[in-house]
């Protein structure tokens, strides 16, 4: 089940949205052709665990600024794929809600929640962790409790077979929530060992993100809500 656009108009153009995917894309094409390689930067840049936890510095940064590093490198191809697809289909519309200079806030909100639920989880692990995945996932959570009706065009596949029908939001992130959730109770037991997805990243990010967006939204929009 994959989402590719949904029905939800938006009143403003998106232009955090779009810099933030721009941003993203620029760095990924950076770690793709640095000299150093990109095991190298990742290793230098992204988020360690151990780090965020004990603030022992094991890198070119503090741990802190690794947080926020982290948030716009990427792992592979496939993986800022997933990420700026999912950005761009839900971002504009909390964007156009909150205004492009709060929307800015609660991505790194969101993200920052993300990596330290991941940190938190996995105290003892020296793997670094990078993606926008956290941010984006707080940005669900406030798509799915904002715009739980919303219809979603979603390719759905049967075997060799792929249709599109109208999901809503309510179904297609739910769903999306709950396999975070069950693919994180899994990966418990082998905190630390290996890469892999930061599964609890998403659900920090995604609890947040539904716990706190009508905060962020303004005063004059709450009473519409």
């Amino acid at each position: 089940m994959i989402p590719y656009k949904d029905d939800n108009p938006t009143y403003t153009t998106p232009y955090v949205t779009i810099g933030i995917i721009i941003i993203n894309i620029c760095v990924f094409l950076l770690q793709v052709f640095s000299q150093s390689g990109m095991r190298d930067i990742t290793f230098s840049y992204g988020a360690i665990p151990h780090s965020l936890i004990t603030f022992e510095r094991i890198q070119p940064i503090h741990p802190i600024m690794t947080v926020f590093t982290s948030m716009f490198m990427h792992g592979g191809l496939f993986h800022i794929a997933g990420n700026m697809l999912y950005l761009w289909i839900f971002g504009n519309n909390i964007e156009d809600q909150l205004g492009h200079f709060r929307f800015i806030i609660f991505y790194l909100f969101c993200g920052i929640t993300a990596a330290y639920s991941y940190a938190i989880t996995n105290a003892s692990s020296v793997i670094p962790m990078v993606g926008a995945s956290g941010a984006i996932s707080g940005i669900l959570g406030a798509y799915m409790l904002l715009f739980p009706r919303a219809n979603i065009h979603t390719l759905i596949f049967f075997g060799f077979f792929v249709t599109t029908v109208k999901i809503p939001a309510l179904i297609v992130i739910g769903f999306w929530a709950i396999i975070q959730f069950i693919n994180g109770m899994i990966s418990s037991g082998y905190q630390g060992t290996s890469g892999g997805v930061a599964w609890f990243a998403h659900i920090g990010g995604f609890l947040i993100g539904l716990a706190t967006i009508k905060i962020w939204i303004p005063r004059r929009k709450r009473l519409w809500l």
